[in-house]
């Protein structure tokens, strides 16, 4: 008995973490499998089962192609906004003035404590048409104003910048701990040895030793960018104009809870997780082999 405890205890252990993710992420998730290849509308008691047709539908339409287009947009745009310019910010607010870093620190952080849905509502008064600040700063400026929400090029802005402005912070503030966790001898001693400028001590000191922390943030700025602009976009454009705003995961909302098409629904869920779950492995199999890490 003593040695089956010994076996069954680390187990036991994780049991209360690992219960939850059963019940709420793989129980789900083997469920959507299955509706997948249904034609259900979540409502009839009697679902038709239609083996891979939402997949083969899902892959003929315009607007799924649609989506994966603009859902490569939001990558794309995620990787400057929550990748690239963070890190930036993060590496210059350790080269300004002691006194300033902790006003630096605590402006950039502070859209994060806001919700997707209050950011949301502020960029819908910043862009209004008519009453919008953007618009009159650029009426100022000698510029013609722009219809943000309502035209096919610039609602994808839009509705981006909204919940890059709320995600901007966390990423910042994970990569500036990256960067402190960089030991100042090192720094020090590639001054000395010649290496005086910002760019080269940052090419050849801080992006290599804090690699862990930069494909961590490269891969969540993507996978969290994409699924959290679902909130400015309903709140925004709901979609539109003419699908140009609808991403894969707003797809999944639209056919399963507008349309009522849970197999199509649950189909774009799929092709959905099997484009994320892709990133994760080109990250554990490529980025992570060329990534240091201290321990």
């Amino acid at each position: 008995m003593n040695r089956m405890w010994r076996q069954v205890r680390p187990y036991a252990y994780i049991l209360p973490a690992l219960l939850p993710l059963l019940v709420f992420v793989y129980y789900p998730l083997v469920q959507s499998v299955q509706i997948s290849f249904l034609e259900w509308n979540m409502v009839s008691p009697n679902p038709k089962w239609v083996g891979l047709a939402n997949y083969r539908d899902l892959l003929a339409s315009d607007e799924f192609w649609l989506s994966v287009k603009n859902t490569g947009f939001y990558a794309v745009f995620f990787l400057v906004t929550l990748f690239a310019a963070p890190f930036l910010a993060a590496f210059g607010v350790t080269r300004v003035n002691s006194r300033w870093s902790a006003f630096y620190k605590s402006a950039l952080f502070a859209p994060t404590v806001l919700s997707l849905a209050v950011a949301s509502i502020l960029f819908l008064w910043l862009l209004n048409p008519v009453i919008g600040v953007v618009n009159h700063l650029l009426s100022l400026a000698g510029l013609p104003g722009v219809n943000w929400l309502s035209d096919p090029f610039w609602s994808k802005w839009a509705v981006s910048m909204a919940a890059s402005w709320k995600l901007f912070g966390y990423n910042f503030i994970v990569l500036l701990a990256g960067l402190l966790a960089i030991p100042q001898e090192l720094s020090e001693s590639a001054r000395v040895q010649g290496l005086r400028s910002s760019w080269g001590l940052m090419g050849r000191i801080v992006i290599p030793l804090m690699s862990g922390t930069l494909i961590y943030v490269f891969v969540t700025a993507i996978v969290v960018g994409i699924q959290s602009v679902f909130v400015p976009v309903e709140m925004l454009t709901g979609g539109g104009p003419n699908q140009a705003t609808t991403n894969l995961v707003f797809l999944v909302y639209q056919y399963g809870f507008q349309f009522f098409k849970s197999g199509l629904a649950s189909a774009t869920a799929i092709v959905t997780f099997l484009a994320f779950l892709l990133l994760i492995v080109v990250q554990a199999l490529v980025m992570d082999r060329r990534a240091y890490y201290e321990n």
